[in-house]
Parts: structure tokens; sequence; C-alpha cells
């Protein structure tokens, strides 16, 4: 047990210190211009992914809007269940975040995609269909960034064959750019 403590903790650190910070100010400067054009972000991934894009929309609607007075339209893609299983059901698993960009995308909002593989295909299609609505697109990735990390406009690798670490830095990432953003003036 203390192995596998000991060595899930080397993964953790080892990657921490290849995160390249100039990837995350980038992030936080897009979600900061995005936040100031009123325009609207959006969240999705699967798994612990879904649960982060829900926990990173409830993070930045209320931790970095507080002190401004103005918050972020934020939106997790993944927190309606009655939304994501008609699509599932009607359609199919591959569309249930495309359809949502299609139906409410606007021409110069934000696509955050969360995805430890980045080989998700609805994910993959979710920011196909962003970039045809002239959406920016952002991946935080694990293992070799896939697909995802290809075809968006901008993303975050961390090079880690470990799920688990991935997901914890999407939202290691996402909390260092929520700290920074609540400290910007928007008004």
């Amino acid at each position: 047990m203390e192995k596998l403590f000991n060595n899930y903790k080397k993964n953790l650190f080892e990657t921490l210190g290849k995160l390249e910070v100039e990837k995350v100010k980038e992030l936080c400067q897009l979600i900061l211009s995005t936040w100031k054009t009123d325009n609207t972000i959006y969240l999705c991934g699967n798994g612990g992914s879904a649960a982060n894009a829900i926990h990173v929309a409830n993070d930045m609607t209320y931790g970095a809007g507080k002190k401004n007075g103005k918050g972020i339209s934020i939106e997790a893609l993944t927190s309606n269940s009655a939304v994501l299983t008609c699509l599932a059901n009607d359609l199919s698993y591959e569309d249930i975040f495309s359809e949502q960009i299609r139906a409410k995308g606007k021409s110069k909002d934000l696509l955050i995609v969360f995805s430890g593989s980045g080989n998700s295909k609805n994910v993959i299609k979710a920011i196909k269909i962003a970039k045809n609505k002239k959406m920016k697109t952002f991946a935080i990735v694990g293992f070799d960034g896939g697909k995802c990390k290809k075809i968006a406009d901008n993303s975050i690798h961390v090079n880690i064959n470990d799920m688990q670490v991935a997901e914890d830095f999407q939202l290691i990432v996402s909390h260092m750019c929520m700290q920074w953003l609540s400290k910007q003036k928007i008004n």
C-alpha cells in the first residue's frame, strides 16, 4: 500500500514539475477575455472529467466572480442528466456535447474539454462543432494528448499514463486559473 501511495505522489510531483506555466497563463487570459466580452465558457468531459467540469463551473461561477460583481457565464455540458440521456438515447453518446454546442454555442464563446486520453469521440466531436461555429477551443489532456491535442486551438498536455493523475491536473490547472481570475478587475 505504501509503495502505491509513494508512487502516486512521485507521479503527481514529477508531472507538476513539468507543467508548462505559460500554457496555464494562456488559458487564464483566454478565460478572462471571454469573461470580459460576456461570452460563454462551456466545459465537458467523461467520467471523472465530467465531474471535474461541474466542479470547475462551480468554482468559476462563484469563486472567480464574487469580488467583481460580474459573474462568469460558464456551463458544464455534463450537468443536465435529462439533456445527456435524451441526446444519448435519441442520437448517440457521441453527440451528447456537440449537440449542446450546436444549439447554444456562439462565435467567440470558449469550449474547454477535459480528457484523460484525448481520444473520446464525444469530446472530439464537440471540438469540431465548436470550431465550425468559430468558438475558441482549449483541451486539458493526459497520456499522449490524443486527437484533442491535435485539433483544439490550444492545449495543456500533461504527459502521464495515469488517468487519476491526468484528472488531478484538470483541477490543478483550473484552480490556478480560478485563483488568478478572482484577483482581476472586470468592471
